[in-house]
């Protein structure tokens, strides 16, 4: 595992953070990000959402050293630093939502390897809610599961599409799929470039300017983190897999789930379904809070910092 790029000019995590490139099972090279610290807690390992990369986990990173945690975070496939596939590099693309399983593989063997305190935590937000529901669900198979407990921020455990506008982008998806055009980007998608050159008015991720402003100061330094759009390959992936975990009964894991009272971005009916299943579960629904939770107004964020402390420690 060689050293990766970290860009601490715009990162805010706790000393000692670094990078490493690893590669998956099928070649995709990925950055890991770690924040080692004597004496944690135990390790909680961060699922980033679409668009997202591990500087902006590093403020999670720093909050969670505080309570005197380790931590870790992952560029998905297609993101990030992480390898690109040969479509446009703005658009994110998988064929499959697997393939997602593959980067949770990998960055597992990095924190075994470099020896990250035991117990391991997962913290997933967004997109990556939907990746760690998955990889909950198969560990429960395996005779010693790999997370001791969970948390989720804003879950993708479903999408506000009205029913006609899901059943179109299901057509469309699939359509482009068998047209071998599943690399091009999602219609009416540019608009979601995350969030340098968007305006803070209006903004579904943030009530707080002070971290918007973050945001985009480091898209704006380090432009290669940027993403656009979903490709259509992904949004056939996404609401097949969405489909397919919506049945499954919730794996035994203790979990809190952070849910804003603006959320639009992802369904909250599908988190509040979700939870209400979840034997162990607990739902926080913040009020005032926008689609991330964990970088909205200071007094937010420590409460809902303070309370995955708690959650983690039992």
């Amino acid at each position: 595992m060689e050293a990766a790029p970290y860009h601490d000019d715009v990162a805010a995590g706790p000393p000692g953070g670094a990078c490493v490139w690893t590669r998956a099972s099928d070649g995709a090279r990925l950055r890991v990000a770690l924040w080692p610290k004597d004496g944690a807690a135990g390790t909680l390992v961060m699922f980033p959402g679409r668009t997202e990369y591990v500087e902006k986990y590093s403020d999670a990173a720093r909050e969670m050293a505080d309570r005197g945690w380790a931590a870790a975070a992952i560029d998905w496939r297609g993101q990030g630093l992480s390898d690109r596939t040969g479509h446009a590099r703005h658009v994110g693309h998988v064929e499959e939502f697997d393939e997602f399983q593959l980067d949770v593989e990998a960055l597992a063997a990095v924190l075994e390897a470099r020896g990250m305190p035991r117990p391991w935590h997962l913290l997933a937000h967004s997109m990556g809610g939907l990746i760690g529901l998955r990889t909950l669900l198969r560990d429960a198979a395996r005779p010693a599961p790999r997370f001791e407990r969970a948390a989720f921020s804003g879950p993708m455990w479903g999408l506000p599409l009205p029913p006609a506008r899901r059943i179109v982008a299901g057509v469309i998806s699939s359509a482009a799929r068998l047209a071998k055009m599943a690399g091009r980007e999602t219609p009416g998608s540019g608009a979601v470039r995350d969030p340098v050159g968007q305006p803070f008015e209006g903004n579904l991720l943030t009530s707080d300017p002070e971290m918007f402003a973050w945001m985009k100061r480091q898209l704006a330094a380090h432009p290669d983190l940027a993403l656009g759009g979903p490709s259509l390959g992904w949004l056939w992936a996404a609401l097949r897999e969405m489909r397919e975990v919506q049945g499954l009964t919730s794996p035994e894991v203790p979990c809190l789930t952070v849910l804003g009272s603006e959320e639009r971005i992802v369904d909250p009916d599908a988190v509040r379904d979700r939870m209400a299943r979840w034997p162990g579960g607990r739902l926080m629904e913040v009020e005032g809070a926008r689609h991330e939770a964990l970088m909205e107004m200071p007094q937010t964020r420590r409460a809902v910092f303070d309370a995955l402390d708690s959650h983690l420690r039992g």
